[in-house]
């Protein structure tokens, strides 16, 4: 006997409550192996292929491409087992969500299927999870067919609960006053979109898995109440799954493209256009903010004459072997600097009021992709040389062009190298890469008027910036970091003495 086994989209790690479905590998009826790629999904950081720990049919996929979903929320169903074919559907597969809930069977016998053992963050395929699914109301189905007629007919269903009757929105019963207790969301921006709009989320019946409440069902909430001319969010009720739900997302969708807010519903003047902050953007956008409001930092700077450093750089290539790049080589001279500064190479718990000191240098660097603004790390920097740092900033840099970082390799950072210079300019002050302490910044190497051995003479300058936390260190501790890089810019025979 088949069994249909529900895949949630997994905890993808560091912090991360949700990704937006970029492409689908699987469509209704294939057959999938354990640990199959079934859908690519995009996070704040990366790019990921989540694989499937079941093996069999599948029977749902839930969200379009374009979507966003919570960790948590169904990603589609597959049926296992014997007779698994027999849940192949019979119907259009673009009916993904309320047919094959309908197709389930809550009579199947519970078994466990053995997994790879594979792991994507967060969750592994060591076996099924051996429980029996529970029964649908039959209202449910025919409540979904119902209601993809109109969008408006759950809203209607749900009228009479003003009066103190419980209301009824797509089989499901809502309760007519605000209930107690936890509320079932899993997503901090559910909440913070919830809260930044005044709605009290225990008015609202979710339409995901076990009453789940979901971003759309926010929207839609929110969109009821500004089309009701503000009336109260609980006369808007809960509205349908399925189509519905899709048809809601893409009203929201459609309602920026055209200008418009998805809450207060205003108009853009002709020309304007509102571009949602998500994904990569979305992600630097929250960083840099909260980076702004919990750090108070600083900058200080200094002109170094790099002349030196680059002629060590020209013999180091001259001879066989890889070539080394000049990231690398100011890489190398940070690692030196945190090693006599250690303060620099630390984060702030706010929490405990301690700062946390690292006994290892985690150096990210900023690469600029199609994508956005990404901070790749290298790890355990301090125990590499030259060579095999050149080696790993080039192949992050590959991965972050391609999309392919992991979140692992976008996190942990405990110092950031910033080589703006690559854009053409001079200085910059950079915001601190939170949580970190410290952001050593790089203008472009240009020939200027220097005084050198008392002489006036054409060299190769640049502008070097420490951005820091003000709370880990004062400025003779930042002044002396800065000092020594700059040294070891404009002498790097001095790096000699800590090799």
């Amino acid at each position: 006997m088949a069994q249909v086994l529900e895949f949630k989209l997994p905890d993808l790690g560091e912090g991360l409550t949700e990704a937006e479905i970029v492409r689908w590998l699987v469509q209704v009826g294939d057959v999938v192996a354990v640990d199959q790629p079934v859908v690519e999904v995009e996070t704040a950081k990366a790019m990921v292929e989540v694989p499937c720990p079941y093996g069999g049919v599948v029977t749902a996929r839930f969200g379009e491409e374009g979507a966003e979903l919570p960790v948590g929320a169904p990603l589609l169903t597959v049926a296992v087992g014997e007779g698994a074919e027999g849940h192949r559907p019979a119907a259009d597969p673009g009916t993904d969500g309320g047919a094959a809930r309908a197709g389930e069977q809550p009579g199947a016998g519970e078994r466990r299927s053995e997994g790879s053992g594979n792991v994507l963050v967060g969750y592994g395929t060591s076996e099924a999870p051996a429980r029996r699914r529970r029964v649908r109301p039959q209202g449910r189905a025919s409540g979904a067919t119902a209601g993809s007629g109109t969008a408006g007919s759950g809203t209607a269903g749900a009228g009479p609960s003003g009066a103190g009757v419980p209301g009824r929105a797509n089989g499901r019963v809502r309760a007519a006053e605000p209930v107690d207790g936890p509320v079932p969301v899993i997503s901090p921006l559910v909440r913070r979109l919830a809260r930044e709009n005044d709605l009290d989320l225990r008015e609202l019946t979710g339409s995901g898995p076990d009453g789940l409440i979901l971003r759309a069902d926010v929207e839609y909430a929110l969109r009821a109440a500004a089309a009701q001319g503000g009336r109260a969010v609980r006369e808007a009720g809960a509205h349908p799954d399925g189509t519905v739900r899709e048809q809601a997302l893409a009203a929201t969708a459609g309602a920026t493209a055209t200008g418009t807010t998805g809450s207060a519903g205003s108009a853009v003047p002709p020309g304007d256009v509102r571009i949602p902050l998500k994904g990569v953007r979305g992600a630097v956008a929250d960083k840099l903010a909260r980076s702004r409001r919990e750090i108070p930092d600083a900058t200080c700077w200094v002109d170094a004459d790099a002349t030196e450093l680059m002629r060590a750089r020209s013999a180091m290539n001259a001879a066989s072997g890889p070539k080394i790049s000049l990231v690398a080589l100011l890489a190398r001279i940070c690692t030196a600097a945190l090693a006599r500064f250690p303060e620099l190479n630390s984060t702030v718990d706010t929490q405990a009021r301690e700062i946390v000191r690292f006994d290892h240098v985690h150096l990210g660097f900023a690469a600029q992709t199609d994508r956005g603004l990404v901070v790749p790390v290298v790890r355990d920097a301090h125990a590499r040389d030259a060579e095999a740092l050149t080696s790993e900033f080039a192949r992050l840099t590959e991965a972050a062009r391609a999309g392919r970082l992991t979140p692992g390799e976008l996190t942990g950072g405990t110092f950031t190298l910033n080589n703006y210079g690559v854009f053409g300019v001079d200085g910059s002050t950079p915001i601190v890469n939170h949580p970190e302490a410290a952001m050593l910044g790089v203008g472009r190497i240009v020939p200027k008027p220097w005084v050198h051995e008392g002489e006036l003479a054409v060299r190769q300058v640049v502008q070097l910036s420490l951005t820091f936390d003000h709370r880990v260190c004062d400025g003779g501790t930042a002044g002396g970091f800065l000092r020594y890089v700059a040294d070891c810019v404009e002498q790097p025979a001095v790096l000699l003495r800590t090799l």
